[in-house]
C-alpha cells in the first residue's frame, strides 16, 4: 500500500505537471528562484534529472527516503539524510525536520480527542441501547445527529467565542505548551480543541455502538449467557460489547490514522501549528516538497493504524481467532 501511494504521491507531483505542459525547467525554477537565468534554471534541470525517463526519477525518489539524497544546485552539492522529502522552497530547508518538529502537536490533539470521543460515544450508544426508547435515548441520538451534521470549523469557532473570549475559561487559539515543558499547562491548552473533535468524532461511534449492541443484544448467546445467572453488567461489557467492538475499532484505526497526519481544520481553526496546519501553509505557498511530505508521512500513520487494527481484532473478538 505505501509503495502504491508512494508512486500515485510522485505522478501527481512531477508526472502530472509535464503532462499538463510544464517543462522540466519550470520544475527546475522552483529550486533557483525567479532571479535565475534561463542557462542556469536549464542546467539545474539536467542536476536534478528532471530530464530523466520517469521510472529512474521514482527510483532516485524512492532510494532518497531510505538512504538520503544530494542536489546539485550547480553552487555546491546539498545532502539530504534520509528519510528525505527534498528542500523546501520557501525555507530552503530540508521537510523532514520541519515535519518531525510539527508532529507533536497533532499526536497531542489527536491522542486527548480520541480518549475522550472513544469513551464518550461508547458509553452514550451502550446506554442508548439498553435504554431504548426513553428521554435519555432520543435526546442523545439528537445530539449524536447534531454533532455530525455541524462542521468542525463552524463548532470550533462557536466554543472560542463562548469559552475563551466570553466567559475566558479556556486560552484562545493558538496557546501551545510542549508536554514535558509544563503537562497540566499542556493539558490545560488543548482542552477545548479535544472538547471540540471529540464532540464531532463521539456522536458518530455513539450511533454507531447503539446499532451494534442493538443488534447484539438480541442475539442467543446473549440470553444463555442470562439464563446462567450471570450479572447484568457482565453480559453487557464482555459478551454484548465486546462483540460490538469489531466495527467501532475499524472506524477508529482510521479516524486516528487521519488525525495523525494532520487535523487540518481543528488546527487552523485554534491556531495550533500542527501537520495540519503545516499542510495548508505549503499549499498556500505552493511548496510541493512540503506537500508531498505531509501526504506520505499521512498515508503512513493511516496505514500502520489499519494494520494494528487488524491484529486488534483477534484480542477484543474470539471469533476471529476460532476462524
Amino acid at each position: 500500500m505505501l509503495i502504491v501511494i508512494s508512486m500515485v504521491t510522485f505522478g501527481i507531483f512531477f508526472v502530472v505537471p509535464q503532462w499538463a505542459g510544464a517543462t522540466p525547467e519550470a520544475l527546475a525554477s522552483r529550486y533557483v528562484g525567479r532571479a535565475a537565468t534561463p542557462e542556469t534554471v536549464h542546467l539545474v534541470a539536467e542536476r536534478l534529472g528532471f530530464n530523466d525517463p520517469v521510472v529512474v526519477q521514482y527510483g532516485r525518489f524512492v532510494k532518497g527516503l531510505f538512504t538520503g539524497a544530494e542536489y546539485d544546485y550547480g553552487a555546491g552539492v546539498e545532502q539530504c539524510p534520509a528519510p528525505c522529502f527534498g528542500y523546501s522552497f520557501i525555507s530552503g530547508q530540508p521537510v523532514w525536520p520541519d515535519l518531525v518538529d510539527r508532529l507533536p502537536v497533532t499526536f497531542s490533539l489527536a491522542v486527548g480527542a480520541a480518549i475522550i470521543w472513544v469513551l464518550a460515544g461508547v458509553s452514550v450508544g451502550v446506554i442508548s441501547a439498553l435504554r431504548r426508547g426513553s428521554f435519555f435515548d432520543r435526546l442523545s441520538m439528537g445530539t449524536a445527529l447534531a454533532g455530525v451534521s455541524l462542521p468542525i470549523f463552524f463548532t470550533g469557532m462557536i466554543s472560542l467565542v463562548v469559552f475563551s473570549y466570553g466567559l475566558g475559561w479556556t486560552p484562545p487559539g493558538g496557546a501551545w505548551t510542549d508536554f514535558t515543558v509544563n503537562p497540566a499547562q499542556w493539558a490545560f491548552n488543548l482542552l477545548l480543541p479535544w472538547i471540540t473533535l471529540a464532540f464531532l468524532f463521539a456522536a458518530g461511534y455513539a450511533r454507531l455502538t447503539r446499532a451494534g449492541m442493538l443488534e447484539t443484544m438480541g442475539e442467543d448467546y446473549i440470553r444463555t449467557a442470562r439464563a446462567k445467572g450471570l450479572r447484568e453488567g457482565k453480559v453487557v461489557v464482555k459478551h454484548g460489547l465486546r462483540a460490538a467492538l469489531t466495527p467501532i475499532l475499524t472506524l477508529f484505526g482510521i479516524d486516528f490514522g487521519l488525525l495523525i497526519g494532520g487535523a487540518v481544520l481543528t488546527e487552523t481553526t485554534y491556531t495550533l501549528p500542527g501537520l495540519g496546519q503545516f499542510a495548508i501553509l505549503a499549499i498556500r505557498n505552493q511548496d510541493l516538497p512540503q506537500v508531498m511530505g505531509v501526504v506520505l508521512v499521512a498515508a503512513g500513520f493511516v496505514v500502520v493504524a489499519s494494520l494494528i487494527v487488524d491484529l486488534l481484532y483477534a484480542v477484543v473478538d474470539p471469533r476471529v481467532r476460532l476462524s
